[in-house]
């Protein structure tokens, strides 16, 4: 069905909503708009009356990518946005007048962590991210929030799926800019058998590649990939998690620093490689626990061949299965959690238990992160400040830090 309708909120996820409760993805509130309506969602045919929050002219047509859901909206409009999403989160929780800092955003072409499908057809060969709710692939080489050295290497990953990919089905490119090189982890290729382990040490050859991996195995590492976190040099795992921009990882370090203070034994949980872990053991001693051995690894590896740190013991723990529990903070005097989207229901339960002064909680969902923070205010605990981080530009996305205390 084809109406004309007026936009009057935006979803969690950054589509427009109608008085009738239907998502318009690519509107703006106050928008009069023409859609052709299937149940609760709708595909925008017309904007009729644009917002004054909407991108206008060339700006508006230089659409960055697939991923960019939403680049029609201006800069300010986001930043308000995503600030108000957490505001809200919080508020549905019953937490009210936190103090909220001023978002930190992420320059353009900063983004140095992707993760690409790769579809290889009869007719062509095509990189990029697959749209909402889409079998479709929209190409990623017109992507202003990527790391220009990423963009550069757009024709050695067509390359790479031209040579590997199967017709029947997709490939996924994990690619992580580093210092020395990118470093390119493939999962869904093709068997390396035969001719094919040349074909690819010879891409890797060509390219600023670092490491090339495929399906969990190394096929090319011509220098090991690393990364800063504080004065160590990580070499993270083959698609391994970090933080997307470094502008982030440097915001989110400096407010897991300012939360927990002074402590000199802290606990940094879901501690992925070291972003948290690391920096701390330059003034503190850690303990680092996380649920993936080659991650857990590479933090060691890094601890051990850095100078002038601290201590650093390391766990590996399903956190989720198999929280820390109150009584083995013993000695522990802060905190620093930063777990999935799905949160840490489980080990906040525990940690509002004990008499740890300081908490430092790091969130991509400020949905669960307010469920957390709610069971450590019930705890005991105060919520002191939030930090709004933006590294996912023209995303519904938004990441936060927060410091919690108990007196």
């Amino acid at each position: 069905m084809i109406e004309t309708v007026k936009i009057q909120s935006l979803g969690a996820q950054g589509d427009g909503v109608t008085a009738e409760g239907v998502f318009v993805p690519g509107t703006l509130p106050g928008e009069v708009v023409r859609i052709s309506t299937t149940g609760h969602r709708a595909r925008l045919l017309d904007v009729i009356e644009p917002s004054l929050e909407r991108r206008t002219g060339d700006e508006a047509g230089a659409h960055a990518s697939g991923a960019c859901t939403m680049w029609h909206a201006s800069d300010a409009f986001l930043a308000r946005w995503k600030v108000d999403l957490i505001a809200q989160a919080l508020e549905s929780r019953g937490i009210n007048d936190v103090q909220l800092l001023p978002i930190m955003t992420s320059p353009p072409e900063s983004r140095r962590r992707a993760t690409f499908t790769g579809r290889r057809t009869k007719k062509k060969i095509i990189v990029g991210y697959h749209t909402e709710r889409s079998e479709q692939i929209v190409p990623a080489d017109t992507c202003q929030a990527l790391h220009p050295a990423i963009c550069a290497a757009l024709p050695r990953f067509e390359e790479l799926v031209g040579t590997g990919a199967s017709r029947k089905g997709e490939m996924r490119l994990a690619v992580t800019s580093t210092q020395e090189g990118l470093d390119v982890a493939v999962t869904g290729g093709k068997p390396v058998e035969g001719p094919l382990y040349g074909q690819l040490v010879a891409i890797a050859a060509t390219s600023d590649f670092a490491r090339l991996t495929w399906d969990g195995e190394p096929v090319v590492t011509r220098r090991p990939p690393t990364v800063s976190m504080g004065r160590a040099r990580v070499t993270p795992p083959p698609g391994g998690f970090l933080q997307a921009t470094e502008h982030a990882q440097y915001a989110l370090t400096d407010a897991v620093l300012s939360a927990v203070g002074d402590a000199r034994r802290i606990a940094d949980l879901f501690a992925g490689s070291g972003t948290f872990a690391l920096p701390l053991a330059e003034g503190a001693e850690v303990h680092a626990v996380e649920g993936d051995q080659d991650a857990v690894d590479a933090l060691d590896q890094a601890w051990r061949q850095t100078t002038g740190l601290r201590r650093v013991t390391t766990e590996v723990r399903d956190l989720h299965r198999r929280p820390v529990l109150a009584r083995e903070f013993k000695n522990i005097t802060a905190v620093v959690f930063d777990p999935p989207r799905a949160g840490a229901r489980a080990q906040c339960e525990q940690i509002a238990q004990t008499e740890i002064l300081r908490i430092a909680a790091v969130s991509c969902n400020p949905a669960t992160f307010a469920r957390d923070a709610r069971i450590l205010i019930d705890g005991g605990y105060r919520l002191d400040w939030v930090q709004p981080i933006d590294q996912f530009l023209w995303t519904p996305h938004v990441e936060l830090a927060a410091g919690f205390s108990k007196t």
